[in-house]
């Protein structure tokens, strides 16, 4: 009996995690399929030149990882196909460890996504996470013969309302965009005061003295110290936003974008682009011309490529280059559109739900 009960805080355990960190990927594949790049990128260049070739296919196999995640915890939980679901688990955590390991060691990438924008973990929190999920799996795959041999109906017609459910919303998320945004540019967001620390940042001074370390609230005078390492007392008060910057050959315009109305399309590959609502915009970007609301086009993308584009739209805008990273963390959409009073965000769209002019210019009257 105390086997049975151990077992089962064990699966609601691990069950539970994998939902929790499927679900909130499910509500952003784009950003598991950035994610994935980045790992598939870095293997290319450590492990095997073939990892490229599957970067046109991250955000499919992005999606079908998510799924599975939430899948294989709820199939854990009911008990459903409980032998399949401990190996299938097993080969999955063994498949993360290595990733987070990797990523620690090497300090290759450094944030692995597993709980999205949502929870950010350092590289080894990343893979101390995975260890322990590694040990409770073992413990199930050790005892899988007291796990339930059958399950409920019930629990059947759950596990597929599950899969249909996380693809649903993953397809959502992805021809839309995330239904809850964890990230520094969601809507209500001041990007210029984000950009401040939210407090006076505080730091303490290492120096060592007669070959001992003695730390100091203030850097001091003594010039027979010498200097260890600065550590900052308060790290909850950095700036929320420290990467935003866009410019032009005239220099650099981020000032400039947090003054007054504006609708930035914005960009992270011209070569990538969908055209498929270009159109939409085009109509956009020409109503709002002479309005009090400047559109601007900001692109990842040489100053000759973005001209290109802009003459062949037929657009009479200010355009601006920005850093790739940085669109695809503000945005989920290529192209998408931002809508900015002041600074402040006002109003994020994905190209399949382009907004007419009427709509961005009630947003500055509310």
């Amino acid at each position: 009996m105390f086997k049975q009960g151990f077992l089962w805080v064990i699966r609601f355990i691990v069950g539970g995690l994998f939902i929790f960190s499927g679900l909130i990927k499910v509500n952003d594949p784009v950003g598991t399929a950035i994610k994935l790049e980045e790992y598939f990128d870095v293997f290319a260049n450590d492990i095997a030149g073939f990892f490229i070739y599957l970067k046109p296919f991250a955000l499919e196999l992005g999606i079908f990882l998510v799924v599975v995640e939430v899948v294989l915890g709820v199939m854990l939980i009911l008990g459903v196909k409980s032998r399949f679901t401990v190996w299938a688990l097993t080969l999955m955590i063994l498949f993360f460890t290595f990733l987070t390991f990797y990523s620690a060691y090497f300090n290759k990438v450094t944030d692995c996504g597993c709980f999205g924008d949502a929870i950010k973990l350092t590289p080894w929190q990343s893979f101390y996470k995975d260890l322990i999920l590694l040990v409770l799996i073992s413990i199930l795959l050790l005892f899988q013969i007291d796990l339930p041999k059958t399950s409920p109906k019930w629990a059947k017609v759950v596990t597929i309302a599950s899969i249909v459910l996380s693809f649903v919303i993953a397809i959502l998320a992805v021809r839309n965009l995330p239904f809850i945004d964890f990230r520094a540019y969601k809507v209500g967001v001041n990007i210029p005061q984000n950009m401040q620390p939210s407090a006076q940042l505080q730091y303490s001074y290492v120096m060592k003295k007669d070959g001992e370390l003695v730390t100091y609230d203030q850097y001091p005078s003594d010039e027979s110290l010498e200097f260890v390492e600065m550590k900052l007392l308060n790290p909850d008060a950095l700036p929320k936003i420290s990467d935003f910057a866009v410019w032009n050959e005239d220099g650099d315009f981020s000032e400039e974008i947090f003054t007054g109305n504006k609708v930035l399309i914005l960009v992270n590959s011209i070569v990538k682009i969908n055209k498929s609502n270009l159109d939409h915009i085009d109509q956009l970007v020409k109503s709002l011309t002479g309005s009090p609301v400047q559109p601007v086009f900001v692109a990842a993308a040489s100053q000759e490529e973005i001209d290109n584009f802009v003459t062949a739209r037929g657009w009479d805008v200010l355009t601006l280059q920005a850093d790739a990273t940085v669109v695809k963390t503000i945005i989920r959409a290529n192209p998408g559109i931002l809508v900015l009073k002041e600074g402040e965000i006002l109003a994020k769209y994905h190209h399949n739900n382009t907004p007419e002019a009427g709509a961005i210019l009630d947003l500055f009257m509310k």
